[in-house]
């Protein structure tokens, strides 16, 4: 009942992939406890101020990408990548598989305009990650 008062449910993985984690950035074993929750990722006093579903992993630990590196669970989906200018609106927008991120990333960051990068899963459509200029 805590859980549905914030926009929230407790959910057991049935496969993996398919319950990725915005923590850990990492999938969910199959028959491990998640939390679907509601999540305001792009809060900038826009239009395109927006919010969606994550999955948390129970216990997870906040992962740590280093400069460059891409989370494996970007590289197994469709991704939906949207940039962002400095007031929050979108410029420009791309559709890749996880295997070409970085290559997506770079032609949405070759417009001077893009301050950074939000990276939805483009089928369930779930947030997954932010990526700033370097």
């Amino acid at each position: 009942a805590e859980l549905i008062k914030v926009q929230a449910r407790r959910m057991t993985a049935n496969a993996n992939p398919g319950f990725p984690c915005r923590v850990s950035l990492l999938d969910a074993e199959a028959g491990e406890e998640v939390i679907l929750a509601h999540y305001e990722h792009q809060g900038a006093d826009s239009p395109f101020r927006a919010s969606h579903a994550i999955y948390v992993r129970v216990n997870a630990e906040r992962a740590q990408p280093k400069t460059g590196e891409v989370p494996a669970m970007l590289r197994s989906r469709m991704l939906s990548l949207r940039a962002f200018d400095s007031e929050g609106m979108l410029i420009a927008a791309n559709l890749t598989d996880g295997v070409n991120v970085e290559a997506a990333i770079s032609e949405l960051f070759d417009n001077q305009r893009a301050e950074y990068i939000h990276i939805h899963f483009a089928k369930m459509g779930c947030y997954a990650a932010r990526v700033d200029r370097a």
